[in-house]
């Protein structure tokens, strides 16, 4: 990996995202959700098979039964779900879900991002949890699945947003200190040679974090490309955010 010169450095300098030595951190996550359709099932783009006529969702990193709860940031919407299966989706997204969790969010099938959260299981959430597992056996899809037009980013089709004004950014890397953040980018501009180093920007958030991203992006096959380039460059997760 291309980041071992660097590992100590990240480690002492990333924000308090990271966890306590020996304490498994909670996963968080913002990106994309693959819309789970049975042509791609057939095609073998994704490994597995859901429901697509209830609540189901598929995360292919995180134990069965977890429970997460999925929002879309552009109108509050949540719900938490358990992780139903482990299935094997491109490593551009970050949740596989059903139709009717994409209805009940109301996510913009040609956008759709959303943020997950992995949820402790603790004893505020045994009610939420009966009200789950009821959603998930009981509540069929408001339309003929044959009738949902899906659009398949791994195919690479060209998708345009219906909002001129969505443009998406991919968050790199956090750190306390700015200096760590040049660096990083400094880094990246000089050995990712196939990357567009003017992409690469840098934010102050407030005294104790400052941000790497790149972007903005107002096309989602442009995006992926970039993700995919930073992914092989050593990043282990990336997020993905939107109007920031």
């Amino acid at each position: 990996m291309k980041f071992k010169f660097i590992f100590l450095f990240f480690i002492f300098s990333c924000s308090p995202n990271l966890s306590s030595v020996g304490q498994k951190k909670v996963y968080t996550a913002k990106g994309f959700a693959y819309i789970y359709n049975d042509f791609d099932f057939n095609e073998k783009i994704i490994k597995g098979k859901l429901n697509n006529e209830i609540l189901q969702i598929s995360h292919q990193d995180l134990k069965l039964g977890t429970l997460i709860k999925i929002s879309n940031p552009k109108n509050n919407k949540t719900i938490i779900l358990k992780n139903n299966k482990r299935i094997k989706y491109p490593d551009f997204y970050k949740i596989l879900i059903t139709k009717p969790v994409a209805d009940k969010l109301i996510l913009n099938k040609d956008l759709p991002i959303l943020e997950i959260i992995e949820i402790k299981k603790n004893k505020s959430f045994i009610a939420e949890k009966a009200k789950i597992f009821t959603e998930e056996k009981n509540i069929p899809s408001k339309a003929p699945v044959a009738n949902v037009e899906i659009s398949n980013i791994s195919k690479n089709k060209t998708i345009k947003s219906n909002n001129n004004y969505d443009k998406m950014f991919i968050h790199i890397a956090s750190f306390y200190s700015k200096d760590a953040a040049i660096f990083l980018k400094q880094r990246i501009s000089k050995e990712a040679i196939d990357f567009d180093s003017k992409k690469i920007k840098i934010k102050n958030v407030n005294d104790k974090e400052t941000q790497v991203f790149s972007g903005p992006y107002i096309s989602v096959n442009l995006l992926k490309n970039d993700y995919i380039k930073l992914k092989s460059f050593g990043f282990e997760e990336l997020d993905i955010y939107i109007n920031e």
